[in-house]
This record gives structure tokens, C-alpha cells and sequence, in this order.
């Protein structure tokens, strides 16, 4: 008794997780009233006289009517892919769903006036204009947030992750500038400014709060039938609107069209290489569902910035078929070498899915665009897709690849100094982050109800990418000790 007592003591939020919520969210009604305005296509009057000064007799010509099916499918990744896809534990679904919901609301608040100063901030007014594809780009702010809570899943507080969403979103908003805007790149699917950093991002904070005595928690570190069910479910969402999440911002027509074709493609070839290399790392051939789950979205990750490009159909399933197999191989050696030699503890696999998949990305497509020609795009069709006008329009396509590339280096080293930096701030005994005996345990944080109080012997399934047994001469399934 005295031992959970003490868990529960170590765990006690019910001052720091208020107070943080409150202030915090008082803070953005403050804010919000100070910076943040309609654009002309949503204030009432504003659209009235755009809609005369540019001629326009019909409501749908409105940019909302175009972007909010995208729109709509990036918030269903945002909040049911990601959510559920991090319910494989078998005692961490409410917080592996309920932090992230908690997190990308915040997240979306502050992203909306962190893109806003950075993008839309009026030098006359002060103020900042949103509109629908301001919602869209705070989503993919978020999203780097999401994807470094991947690396902490079951190891840190709430409170914590509020932390790690508030510096996050600061990290992201200021690296999207440099890369975006200040070297011009490319990056309408985020490999760069959303996978690469928040993937090295995460993985910068779990390795700062390296807990030596994790395997305490060894037990809860695992999946059971019904959880990796859910996750799938989760999985699922995500591969299927991801041709939405990279062409969200597109340019309209064919950049936008060429776009879903691409990322589609290379989803599709992912996966078979995904359930082939599965099968081959066991002896009876028998299927893994971590990489089903995660190793069959890496394409997505990867076709972010080349999407948008004339990769070409054909290129685009070498892409996937290339991600399959990396990223698959990633969860068999490179996640089980991390933790044993460098001391990285990745819950959710997140170098396999996101850093290693959105660093590729980022140089394929400065590979593309170094090789872009005015014979391939047409000079209207260069020019509108690299957006080569005002300061850049004599940007040889050599230059931009160079640019492409760099960008990439930028979002790794934000994502690995700022994560450094956040993780020696988490670091501080004031979080209400669980002992090493008790992670993985939604008891930590959530009222359980009365039939999952207390854990009797179980099956365990499928150890989420640790102590894996590839011995399958043996059962899979063993008895715990209670």
C-alpha cells in the first residue's frame, strides 16, 4: 500500500495540470482579443469587397468551399489517426488517445498566432488575419508536437506534454520561417518542416529523460489483441487520408491533383514491401502488426515534399517501395540499437516512421527539383511550382535543390538542439511524470472503471519493438507472472 501510495503522490496533477490549462488557455483569450482578425474571405464586409473588386457574383468562389474537404481530412489525422494509432499499449489507450486530443487543442490555439506573427501579421495593423488555410497549417503545426509525443508515450505527464507542445509549436513556427520563406523551399506534405523535426524533436527529449530502470515498467510495454486493433484502426485513418494531409495547401489544379496521385501511389507500394519484409524477419513467416501499423505510412512521411513535384507515377512507387523496407528494417534493428547503445528510449518507433522517412523525403525532393527542367514543367509550369517570382525569380533549379536539401539540415538540427533544450527543462522534478515502475499505466492519470482496477495474469502479445522473440520455433504467447 505504502509503495502505490507513493506512486500516486509522484503522479498528483491536481494543481499543475489546472493551473496550466487555465492560465494557459486565459492567456490565448487575451491574445486572440490583441492579434488575431478574419481575412477578407471570412469577415462579413471584407468578403463583400473582395467580391467587387475582383468581380466575383458567387459565394463558392469563397477559398473555404476549396480547402475545407482537405481541411477536414488533415483534422481527422490530426486527432483520430494520430490519437488512436497510439492506443497499441494495453494499458495506455485513454492516455495515449486523451493527451493527444488534450495537446493538439492547445497546440492549434498557439499555432494560430505563432504562424500568424511569423506570416500573416499586418505591418499596419498589427493584427493577424485566419482564414481556412490558416486552420489547415495550424493542424500541420501540431502535428510536430503529436509526433514527439510518439517518442514519449506512457513516460511523461500531461503536464509535461503541454511543455513539449508549447516550445513544439515555438520550435516549429520558427524553423517553417527559415525554411519556407527565407530559403524558399518546397514542402507542401511538411517531410521537412513537420516529420523531420518533430521526429528528431521527440527523440532529442526522450533521450535527455533516459529512465535506466524503464524495464520496471517492462510488463505494460506491450500490446494485447484488442489494443493493437484499435491503433489499427488509427493506422488506417492515416494511410487512407494522407493524400489529403500532403496536397492540403497545394497550388490549385494540377499541383494539387498531381499531388494526391503521388502520395497515393507510393502509400500502396509501401505497404506490400512493409508485409514482405515482415514476413521474412521471422522463421515461420508470420506477420508483425508494429510494422504493419506504422512501417506502411513511412511513404506518406517520404512523399511530402516530392508529391508536389513531377516525380512521375513510376517514381513514386520506388519511393514507397524503398520506405517499406527502411522503415520496417528500422522497428527489426536500428529501434533495439538506439536503445541499447545510445540510451534512446522510443515508445512508438517514431525515428522509424517519422525522422529517418522525413529526412528522406526532404532530399528526394531536393533531388527532383535540382533535376526539374522547363521541357518537363513548361516555363508557366516552373515558375508556378517553385513559385520563382519577386527575389527568386532567376533561382536556377540547381540553386533550389541546394536550397531543398539545406532545408532538410535545418529541420534536423532544430529538431535535435531544441529537443535537447526542452528535455533538461523536463527534467525538473515538478512535472508529475511517473516513476519508472509505473509508466505505460493510464492509472497514473485516468479514473479507471472498476473491472480494469487491477491487472490479473495476461497473454502477452506482441512487445511493442522490444524484447522481441524471433525465435518463432517457440510460442509467441507466454504467461506473465502476477
Amino acid at each position: 500500500y505504502a509503495t502505490f501510495k507513493s506512486f500516486i503522490d509522484n503522479t498528483y496533477i491536481r494543481v499543475s495540470l489546472p493551473a496550466v490549462c487555465f492560465v494557459w488557455q486565459i492567456a490565448m483569450v487575451v491574445l486572440f482579443g490583441v492579434f488575431i482578425r478574419y481575412d477578407e474571405e471570412s469577415d462579413e464586409k471584407g468578403w463583400n469587397e473582395f467580391k467587387k473588386s475582383h468581380n466575383i457574383t458567387s459565394n463558392i468562389e469563397n477559398d473555404f468551399y476549396f480547402r475545407y474537404p482537405s481541411f477536414q481530412d488533415v483534422h481527422v489525422m490530426i486527432f483520430v489517426g494520430f490519437g488512436f494509432l497510439m492506443t497499441f499499449l494495453k494499458r495506455y489507450s485513454f492516455g495515449g488517445v486523451g493527451f493527444n486530443f488534450l495537446i493538439a487543442a492547445f497546440g492549434l490555439q498557439w499555432a494560430l498566432l505563432m504562424q500568424g506573427w511569423f506570416h500573416a501579421l499586418d505591418p499596419v495593423t498589427g493584427k493577424i488575419t485566419i482564414g481556412i488555410e490558416s486552420l489547415i497549417n495550424a493542424d500541420f503545426c501540431c502535428a510536430g508536437s503529436l509526433i514527439a509525443y510518439g517518442a514519449l508515450l506512457g513516460k511523461v505527464s500531461p503536464v509535461q506534454l503541454m511543455v513539449v507542445t508549447l516550445f513544439g509549436v515555438t520550435l516549429f513556427a520558427v524553423e517553417e520561417y527559415i525554411i519556407l520563406d527565407l530559403f524558399h523551399c518546397r514542402d507542401a506534405g511538411g517531410a521537412m518542416v513537420i516529420h523531420t523535426f518533430g521526429g528528431y524533436y521527440g527523440l532529442a527529449i526522450s533521450w535527455v529523460l533516459y529512465r535506466p530502470n524503464l524495464n520496471l515498467s517492462k510488463r505494460l510495454n506491450g500490446s494485447v489483441y484488442h489494443s493493437d486493433l484499435f491503433a489499427m484502426i488509427g493506422a488506417l485513418f492515416l494511410w487512407m487520408f494522407w493524400p489529403s494531409f500532403n496536397s492540403a495547401i497545394t497550388n490549385h489544379g494540377a499541383g494539387q491533383h498531381r499531388t494526391v496521385i503521388n502520395t497515393y501511389l507510393a502509400l500502396a507500394s509501401c505497404v506490400l514491401t512493409t508485409f514482405a519484409i515482415s514476413s521474412m524477419s521471422q522463421k515461420k513467416g508470420k506477420l508483425d502488426m508494429v510494422h504493419i501499423q506504422n512501417a506502411s505510412l513511412a511513404a506518406g512521411v517520404a512523399m511530402g515534399t516530392a508529391a508536389e513535384l513531377m516525380i512521375t507515377p513510376y517514381g513514386s512507387i520506388i519511393v514507397g517501395f524503398c520506405c517499406g523496407i527502411i522503415s520496417t528494417f528500422g522497428y527489426l534493428y536500428v529501434t533495439p540499437f538506439l536503445e541499447k547503445k545510445l540510451k534512446l528510449q522510443d515508445t512508438c518507433g517514431i525515428h522509424n516512421l517519422h525522422a529517418v522517412p522525413g529526412m528522406l523525403g526532404g532530399f528526394v525532393g531536393a533531388i527532383v527539383a535540382a533535376t526539374a527542367t522547363e521541357e518537363i514543367y513548361g516555363k508557366e509550369g516552373l515558375i508556378e511550382t517553385f513559385d520563382l517570382t519577386g527575389k527568386f525569380e532567376n533561382r536556377t533549379m540547381s540553386t533550389q535543390g541546394g536550397y531543398q536539401a539545406a532545408g532538410t539540415c535545418v529541420a534536423i538540427a532544430f529538431g535535435l538542439v531544441g529537443g535537447v533544450c526542452v528535455g533538461f527543462i523536463l527534467r525538473f522534478p515538478i512535472w508529475g511524470d511517473p516513476a519508472d515502475d509505473f509508466c505505460f499505466d493510464d492509472e497514473a492519470y485516468w479514473e479507471l472503471p472498476e473491472d480494469e482496477e487491477t491487472i490479473p495474469p495476461v497473454l502477452e502479445y506482441n512487445n511493442h519493438m522490444v524484447n522481441k522473440h524471433h525465435d518463432t520455433h517457440e510460442s509467441q504467447f507466454s504467461l506473465e507472472e502476477s
